[in-house]
């Protein structure tokens, strides 16, 4: 099996190579999440990180106590930064009727949508959509790895994603896919759609358009990539395509009128912008973020986790049909 993963005995470790990419760890979290996030890095140190000695980012919407950055620093031999977010980006666009938003925030809470009622969560999803990669800290860098406090990570990672990334021309990896919440997003569609027409010459003939629509750009199928988990490049979000729609769906509200997510919001874009030799299953990377879970399933690579492979996403989740469908649709586009 020729993987990347698998290390021969002809060959030196990956590690031992001192190359490395232009690359960071990005988390966005809270005080109050400490403790999951120790737990998260701990794993993450183990099966990858202390080999390879990647920085992390920390970023939030309030201060970082000194217990944090202490108790979080000290579990590794990379540089850690801490960040603020500018309340620009985490605070209400000058054209959103507040009056309106509240109105509709609680109607979506009244009908027990997820987060339906929830400000922060959508200043979350709209910093993760158009944001995260302008921060200061982030400008450095040329590819992330977002990590979330609490998530897992099952295997032994013993080669550099972010180098296979810059080598082999990928812009954006992922685990898991499946649908989105259609009351979360019922006008997103419309809207990409809009942007569309308005700037075709910046959707190339090739792309991943069947991942999203299966009707040729009809409809959108619900279908995303779970941005949990993601390593990109952080070049196609800075890039002219990605800074005008974003800017777009932005202006129309959605993220407050609505509860529009960073997943969906990415996953278009990715699907809109690049092609299938552009986008990346890491298969390999055992990872779970509640309630879902992706193990891989080859014998050589399941060698190198503690996860049962039977329990991944794509085999449990039979009683998910349509779930299903987009992990399976996400798997044979990339």
């Amino acid at each position: 099996m020729n993987h990347p993963n698998l290390q021969y005995s002809t060959v030196q470790p990956a590690w031992t190579n001192t190359t490395r990419a232009n690359a960071a760890f990005v988390i966005l979290t809270r005080n109050s999440e400490l403790d999951q996030l120790r737990r998260t890095i701990h794993q993450l140190e183990a099966r990858f990180n202390h080999k390879f000695n990647y920085p992390y980012v920390f970023l939030n919407d309030e201060e970082f106590t000194d217990e944090f950055k202490d108790l979080t620093s000290s579990l590794t031999k990379a540089e850690t930064k801490y960040g603020l977010i500018d309340k620009e980006f985490w605070s209400y666009p000058e054209w959103i009727d507040i009056a309106k938003a509240d109105r509709l925030r609680q109607e979506m809470e009244d009908n027990q949508i997820l987060y339906g009622g929830s400000l922060s969560y959508r200043h979350m999803c709209r910093f993760e959509s158009g944001f995260f990669y302008r921060h200061p800290l982030m400008m450095d860098f040329d590819y992330y790895w977002r990590v979330e406090p609490g998530v897992e990570f099952s295997c032994d990672i013993d080669y550099d994603p972010f180098l296979f990334m810059k080598d082999n021309g990928k812009k954006y990896g992922w685990t898991i896919s499946l649908l989105e919440f259609k009351s979360t997003i019922p006008t997103l569609w419309d809207t990409v759609k809009s942007f569309i027409r308005e700037y075709p010459q910046m959707i190339p003939e090739q792309n991943l358009m069947d991942f999203i629509s299966d009707f040729s750009g009809i409809d959108y199928n619900l279908c995303h990539f779970w941005s949990n988990f993601e390593i990109g490049d952080l070049n196609f979000f800075r890039s002219p395509e990605y800074t005008a729609y974003f800017d777009y769906l932005d202006k129309a509200g959605g993220f407050f009128y609505e509860r529009w997510g960073d997943a969906p919001v990415h996953s278009i874009a990715v699907s809109l912008f690049l092609n299938k030799s552009q986008v990346h299953f890491f298969d390999d990377i055992g990872y779970k973020h509640d309630p879902f879970m992706h193990c891989p399933s080859a014998r050589e690579l399941q060698k190198k986790c503690h996860c049962n492979a039977e329990e991944s996403f794509g085999k449990v989740s039979s009683i998910y049909v349509t779930m299903t469908m987009c992990y399976n649709y996400g798997y044979y586009a990339t």
